[in-house]
């Protein structure tokens, strides 16, 4: 017996010391490797700004590569999730409390920036006169972006070609394919369902395989887009916009730490906690100013944490199409900038106007190719009392706003995804406290 647990103990700590052995050293990190690479980007801009804003195509190549990924993880989730779901019964009541959950979350957003950027007058002291053929001259540059009515983008969810979709990478649309497509798996007899979904199930593994692939260039990624960001812009760019991007970022920590850590406390998590766990993407989301960078790895980490393969597959998706929270801070800021710099004022019914047609475009920020400064544009030329001669003035800054814009929508898709799936009974919370556990190597309290 005792030379039984002799061997026992001795094969336990074969095996521990196998797995320290296994554990990587700390510059085979990613989060590391990313940090590194934002820090020598920086270097590199001020150093040698012509050779920084060289190092774009890094960036781009990196970027170019992640929203390769995006629409087919995207087609592949959201099925799958229906799949799970079991039924469109099942599916539905899933999509309405996340329908619900991204208005009340966007408004919240839009209503709390609109009352700082009263407070804080940003903008307020540059005293820009805009002229009627810089009007002209903006309105023929910017106009392009489309009109902001709602029956354009209703007509935008609808694609009229199932390949076009994914090879224009519009995010909305493949979400109507997608859910088109789970409802009729549904429909299937059992068998050919089962076959399908494990055909479906081996595609997601294997994509998942190449987003680890894809993961090993975003150091470089980082690398590229911050030198290109610090190299072409300077410091001179950044301070003359500087009180913007202060209340900006101050704006949207304040929806990141109390609205969503209010959020997160009802439901039993700690926002500081679910922060750090996201620490990794969060230097990705900052280093590529691309929302889509972290899509991948949220997915994964997501159902980690106990969420359940139906909820993600459905919320993170939707999410990232109808629950953009940084980019409601970033147009309800810009808006009152631009007011107040070209002394255009807004009474209380005009402010409430613009809020309504925000809560309409910054749903199509995943629709219109160019990001959230497009959708901003198409805001501004549909408002018709705002100047578009302002417009080139923010694209300036446009970069570094988006580094913490992307932040914000995508934290608030990841505590989107938790709340519904937590809401709905579909929450492994052993599953939340075992990953937690692993990841921080202490158990969590009564709060996760």
């Amino acid at each position: 017996m005792a030379l039984q647990g002799e061997s026992a103990t001795r094969h336990e700590a074969h095996a521990a010391a196998t797995a320290e052995r296994k554990k990587p050293p700390i510059y085979a990190r990613l989060g590391v490797q990313i940090v590194v690479g934002i820090v020598a980007g920086v270097a590199l801009g001020f150093i040698a700004p012509k050779l920084a804003i060289d190092m774009k195509v890094l960036g781009d190549i990196f970027l170019r590569l992640i929203k390769m990924i995006v629409a087919p993880l995207v087609f592949l989730n959201v099925v799958l999730g229906i799949a799970a779901a079991g039924d469109l019964k099942n599916v539905g009541r899933i999509g309405l409390r996340a329908l619900i959950y991204f208005e009340i979350v966007s408004t919240v957003a839009l209503a709390i920036s609109m009352v700082v950027a009263n407070l804080s007058g940003v903008g307020a002291g540059m005293h820009l006169t805009q002229s009627a053929e810089a009007a002209a001259a903006a309105h023929a540059q910017y106009g392009k972006a489309g009109p902001a009515s709602f029956e354009h983008f209703l007509l935008t969810l609808f694609p009229d070609n199932f390949v076009g979709a994914f090879a224009n990478g519009s995010l909305l649309q493949v979400l109507v394919i997608s859910i088109g497509f789970g409802a009729a798996l549904l429909m299937l007899n059992k068998d050919t369902r089962t076959s399908v979904e494990g055909g479906l199930t081996r595609m997601s593994e294997c994509f998942f395989k190449f987003v680890d692939v894809i993961m090993k260039f975003a150091p470089l990624g980082a690398f590229g887009s911050i030198a290109f960001a610090i190299g072409s812009s300077g410091m001179n760019a950044v301070i003359s916009l500087g009180y913007l991007l202060l209340v900006m970022y101050l704006t949207l920590a304040l929806i990141v730490v109390v609205v969503f850590g209010v959020i997160l406390r009802f439901y039993g998590f700690n926002i500081f906690r679910f922060l750090r766990y996201f620490k990794d993407e969060i230097f990705l989301l900052f280093a590529t100013a691309s929302s889509e960078s972290a899509l991948p790895r949220l997915f994964e980490k997501l159902e980690r944490l106990g969420c359940s393969r139906q909820s993600t597959g459905l919320v993170l998706p939707t999410g990232y199409a109808f629950n953009l929270d940084g980019t409601s801070v970033y147009m309800a800021l810009c808006t009152l900038f631009l007011a107040n710099a070209y002394g255009v004022p807004l009474d209380l019914h005009q402010q409430l106007g613009l809020l309504a047609l925000m809560l309409i475009t910054s749903k199509g920020a995943a629709t219109v190719s160019g990001g959230t400064f497009i959708v901003f544009a198409a805001t501004v030329t549909a408002s018709g009392i705002l100047p578009l001669e302002g417009l080139p003035i923010l694209f300036g800054i446009n970069r570094f706003t988006s580094q913490a814009v992307c932040i914000c929508n995508a934290m608030g898709n990841a505590v989107a995804a938790l709340v519904i799936s937590r809401s709905t009974g579909e929450f492994d919370e052993n599953a939340a406290r075992a990953e937690y556990q692993r990841v921080f190597g202490a158990a969590p309290g009564k709060v996760i």
